[in-house]
């Protein structure tokens, strides 16, 4: 989780906006005919949790690729947030997240290692399923602008804090509408089948299932700890020098 203090504006004190993201990439092998030097057509990209779109929160997104790629700073100034690249090496990329003027002065740096080639490589690799690696991250913004609060308090990327029932604030005159924000999101990206779930509902579903496995786990060690201690002591035998 990163914790990011807000522009030099009027800001609403003692109220936290949570930003859920997930970044990473997925990896395809193009096959045997592909040559050696691009075996592998990889997209590495920032997105919502949930696939809804980040232009409210995030202005531009930088991508550092590996020195040997043709103009390796890659620079996108709307979402979707992302690139994609052919190549054959596995590298380390850089993510710089640059936020709307109103939401925070400092950039966000993020780092994602590239994956190309599956943990389990006993067969040929697939071309048809590719390799995907991708993190969560929450991005808190403490004591947020009015201006960025009134944006985003209803935009379901965001997770915002109830307010008391006497709070109020104005909301901006916005030409976004609801066919600009699906401009912006993932939902229907090509690669969505290919997105991992990190919603709080299956994170919940995960805990409640490791919850079940950890007790049955326990009530099996404590049947055979009973039952070892039903059992007879089974004494020594003498010894022949006794």
């Amino acid at each position: 989780m990163h914790s990011l203090k807000e522009s030099t504006t009027k800001r609403l004190k003692d109220v936290e906006i949570s930003v859920p993201i997930v970044y990473g990439t997925i990896a395809f092998y193009l096959g045997r005919k592909a040559s050696e030097s691009q075996s592998h057509k990889w997209t590495v990209y920032v997105r919502g949790a949930t696939n809804e779109d980040l232009g409210p929160v995030i202005k531009r997104v930088i991508f550092q690729l590996h020195p040997s790629f043709n103009n390796p700073t890659r620079v996108v100034e709307s979402p979707p947030f992302e690139l994609s690249e052919c190549g054959w090496g596995e590298f380390e990329i850089a993510i710089s997240l640059f936020f709307q003027p109103d939401v925070c002065d400092k950039q966000l740096d993020l780092y994602h290692h590239l994956k190309l080639y599956p943990e389990d490589e006993s067969g040929p690799q697939s071309t048809k399923k590719p390799v995907v690696v991708e993190s969560y991250d929450e991005i808190v913004f403490p004591d947020p602008s009015e201006s960025f609060f009134a944006r985003v308090q209803t935009h379901p990327a965001v997770t915002v804090p109830r307010m008391p029932a006497s709070f109020s604030i104005s909301l901006p005159s916005s030409s976004e509408n609801i066919d600009e924000r699906k401009k912006g999101d993932t939902k229907d990206h090509p690669l969505s089948q290919w997105f991992m779930n990190f919603s709080e509902a299956d994170e919940l579903l995960k805990l409640a299932a490791a919850r079940q496995q950890v007790q049955a786990h326990m009530h099996k060690l404590k049947r055979q700890l009973s039952l070892m201690d039903g059992l007879p002591q089974i004494s020594k035998p003498p010894s022949a020098y006794e």
